[in-house]
């Protein structure tokens, strides 16, 4: 089934060992145009929740990627890698033989809160235009510095011994930007054993969750596309516009109204169409991004 016109969002349930470009790239052919985008990049070897908007619902995506995700997730104590992750090379192992399970509880709640987190090299920020991971690969050393982001929960599900290692799973809710594999670093560095990631899961970004995420096979027999009308209604604060309003937003005016707070608020029209963003600027309400 094609979406050729139509624009919204595809909840993806992204298989292991595809990128998420390698998803695009499928929902392309499936939708039958190439405006296509995702949001919020999952690396190969994880799963889950990938929102891919097509047509105009692509416009949307760099302001959905600043808000609350959740992941499930396996941590391997006892080693360390350089891709502090399954996929990269172990550059120092240590017993886990004195750890129990309370000494994992323990230094696992150290990581809920505000936090400075120093990203994984191999990740996707951009360093002077190039992706760190690129720089890596050519050979370069990359030092990435810490940046703030919020663990709100961290729980720790299972704690169980894997072949001389520790294995232990955890359910995270953190901000966009939160690097589950900085958290597994973190974790082995904080007991002094060493950890990376063996298994990541993406179970909800912002209010999408796995329960409507569908398979690409499952999308070949029927793509399901969440209309980019429904994905603002769930994503932003919402504005009812007057039809004069309307007509200005259809043209890019500021109004002379107030739509909310200082952040992105989705407006609609008197039928419930999604028109544009606009955020407060003082006693006007500016575009952020038109739509209609």
């Amino acid at each position: 089934m094609s979406a050729e016109g139509q624009a919204g969002l595809v909840v993806v349930d992204k298989p292991a060992g595809m990128t998420s470009h390698d998803v695009v790239a499928r929902i392309r052919r499936l939708a039958g145009t190439r405006k296509v985008g995702h949001a919020g990049t999952l690396d190969p070897m994880a799963t889950g929740v990938l929102l891919v908007g097509v047509n105009r619902a692509t416009r949307l995506l760099g302001h959905l990627t600043l808000t609350e995700k959740a992941y499930d997730a396996t941590v391997r104590l006892g080693a360390s890698t350089s891709t502090d992750d399954a996929e990269g090379e172990t550059l120092t192992t240590a017993s886990v033989e004195h750890l129990t399970e309370d000494d994992v509880r323990s230094a696992a709640g150290r990581f809920v809160g505000a936090l400075e987190q120093k990203p994984s090299a191999v990740s996707a920020i951009k360093v002077d235009g190039k992706r760190a991971y690129a720089r890596v690969r050519d050979g370069e050393d990359v030092d990435l510095p810490a940046r703030p982001v919020t663990v709100h929960e961290l729980l720790v599900t299972d704690v169980r011994p894997a072949d001389g290692f520790l294995d232990v799973d955890v359910s995270v809710r953190c901000s966009s930007g939160t690097y589950i594999r900085a958290i597994a670093r973190d974790l082995g560095a904080e007991l002094g054993t060493g950890g990376h990631l063996t298994a990541l899961r993406r179970t909800a970004v912002g209010p999408f969750t796995l329960a409507e995420a569908h398979g690409l096979d499952a999308l070949a027999e029927r793509f399901d596309l969440v209309d980019v009308s429904d994905v603002a209604r769930r994503c932003f604060a919402t504005y009812d516009l007057s039809e004069d309003e309307a007509r200005d937003v259809g043209y890019g005016r500021k109004l002379s109204t107030v739509v909310g707070e200082p952040a992105p608020v989705a407006v609609f029209d008197g039928s419930g169409r999604f028109l544009a963003l606009y955020e407060q600027r003082g006693e006007v309400a500016a575009p952020v991004a038109v739509f209609s």
